[in-house]
């Protein structure tokens, strides 16, 4: 009767060590990820390097915003007026520059020199300055314009990659929280085994059926199950506490998870999804529409505007004036050419050392851009084949240690059975049960580098998930 008994209880733990608790809410990973791209501080900072942009896009084409100028001075001193002059000018700045401006000009007074003698009613003008040199074909106006447009596509690829690598480390944590909780599941239910085995152990120490030492063999494999299940209870608490450094809530309080709540178990499925890789094969791949490759290739180009801008710096500066002159704006023929006020500003540096090394140091970091381009597109294509050979390979292990862990499982099945006909010992099961539990855990380590590398995939990738 003691033997059916012992049997019995075996038979109950092996069904406890297949099955896993449910008794807790599971946190899926998709949902999990939702949140950490949504309330992050860290992803909301991404989106503040958007607002960056668009606001520096905005500061440069302020350089084009046509502009009003009024200057009035006026002197007055013991009853004589010096001097009351009002010059009131429009200006639209364009884009090669050349600037087209309106002017009203009104002066009065006893001692005004004599070139600022104007008709009692004003003068007025209309006219345009431009260059023909420096600054007609590459200014700072257009450079500043033309590179706030590639930094706004630049920060739309770091917002990307900043989003991306935040959820990359969540979802690496996500993969340590299972792991941890998987090896607590797995030492929980073995010390089950153990504790029955120990129970059924003394029951037969008792009534004679076996040496009462075997009882103490019994109670050290339970002392190491309980040892063990410790030391994977800490370790599942500081990974939970390390996946809370990515949960926030939406007044950016942080949030540490609770007890009772558990990871998806049954992840296989939903990493591809959630991470947005499902479906692409490695001939899919181009990398001139990766984000860290767009960015590279957003700075390239503000760089060679920026070495335009020197060269052109080389040029001697020609500005040209020309203003049409009446008394009577509101006649369009009273704007002749018999009237005007032109004017010719010739500036050239003798050795323009100073123009030659800014022009030598844009093309030094010009350069410099080209190379890092260079070799991020060389180092971030191999990474991506590197790590679809590593998921060929994990797939194929976790099918051998699937495998393996089953045998292991059958052979301790196996022992247990001889054991209930006294044809074994309980070192022999005690022997088979570490191996299976290390097969166990080295299955759970293997599980979690896989789906680490299908994370590795989603950073080299550099994707921004947008169904989550």
């Amino acid at each position: 009767m003691m033997k059916k008994l012992l049997v019995l209880f075996m038979i109950l733990g092996c069904f406890s060590m297949a099955a896993q608790e449910k008794d807790g809410l599971t946190l899926h990973f998709r949902e999990y990820l939702g949140y950490v791209k949504k309330y992050h501080p860290i992803a909301k900072q991404a989106e503040l390097v958007i607002a960056v942009g668009e606001a520096n896009l905005m500061k440069a084409r302020g350089g084009f915003d046509p502009k009003v100028e009024v200057d009035y001075n006026r002197k007055k001193f013991k009853g004589t007026e010096y001097y009351d002059q009002l010059n009131a000018t429009f200006k639209i700045p364009t884009w090669y520059g050349v600037e087209l401006k309106g002017n009203f000009e009104q002066t009065d007074g006893d001692f005004l020199n004599p070139e600022r003698t104007l008709p009692e009613d004003g003068l007025y003008s209309a006219g345009v300055s431009f260059s023909l040199g420096q600054g007609f074909l590459a200014n700072d106006r257009m450079a500043t314009l033309r590179k706030a447009k590639f930094f706004r596509e630049q920060t739309l690829a770091d917002r990307d990659l900043l989003v991306n690598s935040i959820l990359y480390e969540a979802s690496v944590a996500y993969f340590n929280w299972l792991q941890a909780y998987n090896d607590r599941e797995i030492f929980r239910n073995f010390l089950e085994n153990a504790s029955i085995r120990f129970e059924g152990v003394k029951e037969r120490a008792l009534s004679g059926d076996i040496a009462a030492i075997d009882t103490v063999e019994a109670k050290i494999a339970y002392q190491n199950r309980a040892l063990g299940l410790t030391q994977a209870e800490v370790a599942l608490r500081n990974t939970a506490l390390e996946l809370s450094n990515f949960l926030w809530m939406p007044n950016d309080v942080p949030v540490e998870l609770e007890d009772g709540i558990i990871p998806d178990t049954s992840l296989q499925n939903e990493i591809d999804i959630a991470l947005e890789i499902l479906g692409k094969p490695l001939d899919s791949f181009t990398i001139e529409n990766h984000p860290k490759i767009k960015s590279l290739a957003s700075k390239i180009d503000q760089l060679v505007i920026d070495r335009r801008l020197k060269s052109n710096n080389l040029l001697p500066t020609i500005d040209l004036e020309y203003n049409f002159l009446t008394e009577t704006p509101e006649l369009i023929n009273s704007l002749g050419s018999e009237n005007y006020k032109s004017g010719l500003n010739v500036r050239l540096p003798l050795f323009l050392r100073k123009e030659r090394g800014e022009l030598k140091l844009a093309k030094f970091k010009l350069r410099d851009a080209e190379y890092e381009y260079d070799n991020a597109t060389v180092s971030i294509t191999n990474k991506i084949l590197a790590i679809y050979n590593e998921l060929d390979s994990y797939d194929e292990q976790n099918k051998l240690v699937f495998d393996i862990v089953n045998n292991y499982g059958v052979l301790l099945s196996g022992e247990e059975r001889k054991f209930s006909f006294g044809e074994s010992s309980l070192f022999l099961i005690n022997s088979r049960e570490n191996t299976l539990i290390d097969a166990r855990l080295k299955q759970n380590e293997l599980q979690n580098k896989f789906f680490t590398a299908k994370a590795k995939l989603f950073q080299s990738l550099a994707i921004n998930p947008e169904n989550l």
